[in-house]
């Protein structure tokens, strides 16, 4: 064995290199591997006389998983040229093993991700099992990346630049075996690890004179380089990007547009040279961060041993509780979906009717009027409308006719938990279980517990989060919770420039080029302004004399009272609207406009970036959060927080200056727009200290 590469040679001379890092549970580009795979070839080289063919194949679970993003993390800005170096010398030995004169097979017996899909591109033959749970692509995009290993110049080469670009490169896809092979980034499917072994020595023993297509004379990128289509390609990034500072997607474009104009050595240096710019920058070490390492920590608790779930009541059937219900029967559950006439349970089962037509899927969802219909469930999610006394009322009808163990949850996404335990006889079973919209899309889920809700309920809680394949993160009781209250300064902010006369299309922009997935004045049309004015008043409620005023309040009122636009489902919002779809920002929210008005443009973006940051250190410092990972993952998972910043509190870590540039900034902030961007004390305290958020 060499380092992190077994070596296994059979009497008809065929190689079999297997991947298998001693160290790790997984492969990656480590140092290990760099060393060893330079080895390795050295030695293939050396004895290729005795060689007729090599196979790649792995004794990990995953085939190769990637980068190693512990080294990744830590380049720092004056490394460029150590990125460089190390690029180049991963690109040699791969091309080395491809011009070795001799069929080279990887035999993918796991997922090929990133560095691992560009070790399985450097053979002449990806052979792969078709096992549902295997996956291969270049995810690199979503951390910040470019693949380094030669996978842009590579999948140019072999699917031509449009198919690379759209279905590998930009989106960062992991693919199916089907799909793969479909695309042409496998060739073949094998049944069985035996089948993928044998396939791979018949195709050797067939194909001696092996070489990459790019390698034979007359070779020729598919599509070619359409030089007529070549400004298509950054308009469209641009119009996907809208401004935001992704740098990965750019660079991704440059490399693989002028790699294809040009020969397979050059094209490997302008390649690892995007690589190098892209790992010095603090974007990258952003984005692993949040995608990798927080991720990972919310993922992956130990939950210790919990009751299994086997039917799930989900009560009303409106749009949460039809997509709850969907998403349960996802993921293998029988679920009784309950609304207080069999034709509207009906039309929540429709929700999952336009989404599959899988018939074993559907038949998991049985739509009712009829409580009994609810006996024996051992799990129940409330999402009806967000009124306590009849949340209290529902739970009431079917707490006697559940398991007597079930656990009891509500989807609420505002009122506390603690107030709403107040209607069931056993409080240590109820918890909050706060889904986001389309439930079949968003990864977030947030688990709050009440003040009698038991250890037990927190950690079942958690166990449907993994069964449901969403990312849970545990937060205190308090109106709005982490996400509601957060993004609720963010929608707030949007309104305020309004008042202050900032033109709505400079507020939009700011809003994409900030990052953020949703311009705020739409994001406000799709929620409907009577919402935040219900919740607006449930706060004044209950803070009585301590109530402060925003200056997004008035622009809500005049909204729904003077001018009848409350937002897209009445037709009328913040945008016009024809047959449902917006058609431009309305020209009557120049009843707002102060043209003396001035607000620098840089200032808008940090608004929205600031203020959001700011009260989630004031849900740190007050409990509703509960770690720095659950505050970053759930700030772009939840609400969409942009995720170039790392989440909110990534987003101050980061800040030039780190955390007292941060604070220098908010007092800026505060002394121009008002006080709610004053920095808070653990902020201040933490920057006094020379800390991070941690």
């Amino acid at each position: 064995m060499t380092g992190t590469i077994r070596w296994d040679q059979g009497a008809d001379g065929i190689v079999v290199l297997t991947l298998d890092d001693p160290a790790r549970g997984a492969n990656t580009m480590n140092d290990a591997y760099v060393r060893s795979m330079a080895a390795t070839v050295d030695r293939l080289e050396a004895e290729r006389d005795t060689i007729t063919g090599v196979i790649v194949t792995s004794a990990k679970k995953s085939w190769f998983a990637g980068g190693d993003l512990d080294r990744l993390r830590a380049i720092g800005p004056d490394q460029a040229q150590a990125a460089l170096d190390r690029a180049t010398q991963v690109k040699a030995d791969l091309r080395r093993l491809e011009t070795l004169g001799r069929p080279v097979v990887a035999a993918l017996n796991g997922s090929a991700l990133g560095g691992g899909l560009e070790i399985a591109l450097a053979c002449h033959r990806r052979i792969a099992l078709d096992d549902p749970s295997l996956q291969v692509g270049a995810p690199e995009v979503t951390l910040g990346l470019l693949p380094a290993g030669g996978g842009v110049v590579r999948t140019v080469r072999m699917l031509g630049l449009a198919t690379a670009l759209t279905e590998v490169l930009l989106t960062g896809t992991r693919h199916r075996p089907a799909r793969a092979l479909e695309l042409g980034l496998i060739d073949e499917l094998a049944d069985s690890p035996e089948a993928l072994i044998t396939a791979a020595r018949a195709w050797i023993h067939d194909n001696a004179d092996a070489a990459q297509p790019w390698d034979r004379p007359g070779y020729k990128i598919p599509g070619g380089v359409p030089t007529a289509q070549l400004p298509a390609f950054p308009a469209t990034l641009r119009k996907k990007l809208k401004g935001a500072p992704y740098p990965a997607p750019r660079a991704i474009l440059c490399a693989a547009v002028e790699g294809a104009q040009l020969d397979l050595d050059t094209a490997f240096v302008v390649e690892s040279r995007y690589f190098a710019g892209l790992a010095t920058g603090q974007t990258v070490k952003n984005m692993i961060q949040a995608f990798f390492y927080d991720l990972n920590a919310v993922n992956k608790r130990d939950v210790g041993e919990v009751p299994s779930v086997r039917k799930v009541a989900v009560l009303g059937a409106g749009m949460m509780g039809a997509a709850i219900a969907y998403v349960c029967a996802r993921a293998g559950l029988d679920v009784v979906l309950r609304d207080v006439t069999l034709a509207a349970a009906q039309r929540g089962k429709a929700y999952s009717e336009r989404l599959t037509t899988k018939p074993e899927l559907l038949a998991r969802i049985t739509p009712t009027a009829d409580v009994a219909d609810l006996a024996g469930a051992d799990l129940v999610i409330e999402a009806v409308f967000e009124d306590v006394a009849l949340k209290h009322r529902v739970f009431a009808e079917i707490e006697d006719v559940v398991a007597p163990d079930a656990l009891l949850c509500s989807n609420t996404s505002t009122l506390p938990i603690t107030l709403l335990a107040e209607g069931v006889s056993r409080q240590a079973d109820f918890i909050g279980l706060h889904f986001f919209s389309p439930v079949d899309r968003m990864p977030l889920v947030e688990v709050i517990p009440g003040e009698k809700t038991g250890d037990e309920a927190v950690r079942r809680a958690l166990a449907v989060a993994a069964l449901l394949r969403k990312s849970p993160i545990v937060v205190g009781d308090s109106r709005g919770f982490f996400t509601s209250r957060v993004i609720g300064t963010f929608t707030n902010e949007g309104l305020a420039m309004l008042a202050e006369g900032v033109p709505p299309a400079s507020i939009e922009q700011a809003t994409s080029q900030a990052g953020y997935p949703a311009p705020v004045l739409a994001l406000m049309d799709e929620l409907t302004l009577t919402l935040p004015r219900k919740i607006r008043r449930e706060y004044q409620a209950a803070a009585g004399d301590a109530w402060v005023p925003h200056p997004a309040d008035e622009v809500i009122d005049r909204m729904i009272d003077d001018f009848g636009r409350p937002g897209r489902s009445s037709g009328a919002g913040f945008y016009v609207y024809a047959e449902g779809k917006r058609t431009g920002l309305w020209p009557g929210l120049s009843a707002f406009a102060r043209p003396d008005v001035k607000v620098p443009f840089d200032d808008l973006k940090e608004r929205f970036l600031f203020i959001e940051a700011l009260e989630s250190v004031k849900c740190l410092d007050e409990g509703v959060l509960n770690s720095v990972p659950e505050a970053n993952v759930g700030s772009i998972l939840g609400i969409g927080y942009p995720g170039w910043t790392g989440g909110v509190l990534q987003y101050i870590n980061q800040y030039p200056g780190g955390l007292p540039g941060f604070v220098d900034r908010a007092r800026e902030l505060a002394a121009r727009y008002g006080d709610r961007f004053a920095p808070p004390p653990l902020l201040l305290a933490k920057a006094r200290a020379g800390e991070v958020f941690a």
